[in-house]
């Protein structure tokens, strides 16, 4: 059992009944236990074989992180597919390129502005599963599916086994440099996995975390480094609405476990201090204290730091029960470390453990632009 579908399998046997995501819409947090995710998954596979979606082939993610991408994602591995999450936060002249680049042929999209996208470029869609149906009603493309529709289909005859090797590739990571030339990186399920039992190892990570990713933080990063340890560990993973509401829904949760960008972590500390007292006022002299406050302090003065002032500018954070914040990509400053850690949160790297590779762009008389650019890059550990 050393792939991803396999664990889903596992964790809904097991936690049948736990909830695994959680996803604020509409203000309301929305709730979908481990057997859920199975059966939604298994509709997945079926949408995706109907159309033919099978082993070798690529499911391309063009949008922010949601639960939807995840379990889609998983869907194309169980019949021995890859994903390849393209980051949304780059320009549109960057996306076209790949795209155009990529030629893909199964794509799940977030909503209309990637859509549109998509209907820029020639190519060969069999199938775009959306999200967000909003702005959406008039496209009458054969190619599209709204993927609420999912949960009108029956599970008869659904629960094929999954055709996902260790050995196959689970995801794979586009962008283009500088200079318009594809950059790729491949992950294995058993590298994924193998990557996640560090983490758990490393930071004793159980079933009853809370874990929250950055919004910010692009689909990539959810596949890369959370969704292997959540279906290992079984925990739940949150979602926040969106950029606007972020903070309120962390504040919310008060997650164990955090994965963010050094961007994430750098306007956390802006919005702390924006709070702070005026310099040279008491007040201000007091905080300062309180964040000077060490082991060797007191334990008068321990309690009074702690309690006066930082609980409180964790709790503004939403960071009052996180003993997991993990960085990944960029790394902070030295002065924001030790901002963090004079609020005791020791932010710690999650840096990848494979490297990336260059590759020239196919041939123009290739069939396949994509086959070409996957058969000649292979990332090793």
């Amino acid at each position: 059992m050393n792939t991803l579908p396999s664990w889903l399998s596992f964790q809904a046997t097991e936690r049948h009944i736990d909830v695994a995501i959680r996803h604020k819409r509409l203000g309301i947090w929305q709730e979908k236990q481990w057997g859920e995710l199975y059966r939604e998954v298994l509709r997945l596979v079926h949408l995706l074989g109907e159309k033919g979606f099978t082993q070798g082939d690529t499911l391309f993610l063009l949008t922010n992180p949601r639960p939807e991408a995840l379990l889609v994602s998983i869907a194309a591995h169980w019949l021995g597919g890859v994903s390849a999450p393209l980051d949304p936060h780059c320009d549109d002249v960057k996306i076209l390129g790949l795209l155009r680049e990529l030629q893909p042929v199964f794509v799940f999209a977030e909503g209309q502005m990637q859509i549109d996208l998509l209907l820029k470029i020639n190519t060969k869609q069999r199938l775009v599963v959306y999200a967000d149906a909003r702005g959406l009603s008039r496209y009458d493309h054969e190619i599209l599916r709204n993927y609420s529709d999912l949960k009108s289909n029956t599970l008869d005859g659904l629960n094929a086994p999954s055709s996902a090797k260790p050995s196959h590739d689970a995801f794979v990571f586009y962008r283009l440099d500088e200079n318009d030339q594809v950059e790729v990186q491949k992950l294995t399920h058993s590298e994924m996995l193998s990557h996640g039992r560090q983490l758990i190892n490393q930071e004793t990570l159980t079933n009853k975390e809370e874990a929250l990713a950055a919004r910010n933080f692009a689909a990539s990063g959810h596949m890369r480094y959370l969704l292997a340890p959540w279906l290992l560990a079984g925990f739940k993973l949150n979602f926040p609405e969106n950029s606007d509401t972020r903070d309120i829904d962390r504040r919310e949760l008060g997650p164990t476990l955090v994965a963010g960008t050094s961007q994430t972590y750098q306007r956390l500390e802006n919005l702390v201090k924006s709070r702070l007292p005026l310099v040279g006022t008491a007040r201000r002299t007091f905080v300062n204290w309180s964040l000077t406050t060490d082991i060797n302090s007191s334990p008068v003065r321990k309690a009074i730091a702690y309690w006066l002032v930082i609980r409180p500018l964790r709790d503004v954070m939403g960071f009052s029960r996180t003993r997991v914040p993990l960085l990944v990509g960029e790394a902070l400053p030295e002065d924001s470390l030790k901002f963090f850690a004079s609020i005791g949160i020791q932010v710690r790297d999650w840096s990848d453990k494979v490297t990336e590779q260059n590759i020239l762009a196919a041939s123009p008389n290739q069939n396949s632009r994509h086959a070409a650019l996957t058969e000649t890059a292979r990332v090793t550990e």
